[in-house]
């Protein structure tokens, strides 16, 4: 397939195409800004791709700018929606990626697709508003939704939780301090986050919602034990109140039934791998 990816140079959009590439795909990569509503659709009916992977966003839940997570979660999400209606033929695959953030501080666990949501930060906010307009284009595209939870690997931004730890064992610092220390969350792997994007793609789901979960969750304090074992170092936490958010969701765990009926089986990569995988290169960036 020739697959459009907006957000190829982020951290998802980087994995995400070295995967394609290697399953025999072509990937092109969006340049144009979201918000350039004229470049952006002169560069789409060029492109004219088969199916779209509609990765970019602004995905840091502490994101400074409220106003961006709406111009470009929502917004230049609808540009990307207008300018794809405008091909002569439409794209078979449509893939845009939500998040599990939607869920907010849910009782149920694992939680479900069937979930109803409850936002408690802009950027939750701005994923659901998102989902909602995109619903309005299913007459005209075969749009699907995805909504991972957790996830990291190489090149994930230092201002996530798992590079940061990464990073400061790596670098075998005395101390590290955090935020919210009781918290649980599925921490999966970047690579199996693509292989499930790109089987979806594959399929033909209009209008599904998709968990992309492992239903595995573990305590950031097991992952600060785990990074301790493999680094053979150990390092002292402290909270600083600056990092803990109000609205903090304590533990967040996705069924993924939904999606191992549509893929079928998926590899997930143990942890103790990713963080291996992520301490081996942050070593290497160091050096």
């Amino acid at each position: 397939m020739k697959i459009l990816l907006t957000g190829a140079h982020g951290f998802t959009g980087r994995h995400f195409a070295e995967h394609a590439k290697a399953a025999g795909h072509e990937i092109i990569a969006l340049r144009a800004n979201l918000n350039a509503s004229k470049q952006l659709e002169d560069e789409i009916l060029q492109a004219a791709p088969d199916a779209v992977a509609h990765l970019a966003a602004i995905s840091f839940v502490g994101h400074a700018n409220v106003n961006a997570f709406y111009e470009v979660n929502v917004i230049g999400t609808l540009n990307l929606l207008d300018a794809l209606t405008r091909l002569d033929k439409p794209p078979v695959s449509v893939l845009l990626s939500s998040s599990a953030n939607i869920y907010g501080n849910c009782t149920a666990s694992p939680i479900a697709e069937t979930q109803p949501p409850a936002p408690v930060n802009h950027y939750a906010m701005s994923k659901l508003a998102m989902e909602y307009m995109a619903h309005t284009y299913l007459d005209r595209l075969p749009l699907f939704f995805t909504r991972p939870f957790n996830y990291t690997g190489p090149g994930q931004s230092l201002s996530f939780i798992i590079p940061k730890l990464v990073s400061h064992f790596a670098q075998r610092l005395p101390t590290v301090e955090l935020g919210n220390l009781d918290v649980e969350r599925e921490f999966n792997d970047v690579r199996f986050v693509c292989e499930s994007y790109l089987r979806l793609l594959e399929k033909n789901i209009v209008g599904e919602t998709i968990n992309i979960c492992s239903g595995n969750p573990v305590t950031l304090t097991s992952v600060i034990s785990l990074l301790s074992s493999i680094s053979g170092h150990k390092i002292e936490t402290k909270v600083n109140p600056a990092f803990v958010r109000a609205n903090e969701i304590h533990r967040l765990c996705g069924d993924p039934s939904r999606l191992l009926a549509m893929t079928g089986p998926i590899e997930i990569p143990d942890l103790a791998d990713t963080l291996t995988w992520m301490l081996d290169q942050a070593t290497i960036v160091e050096h």
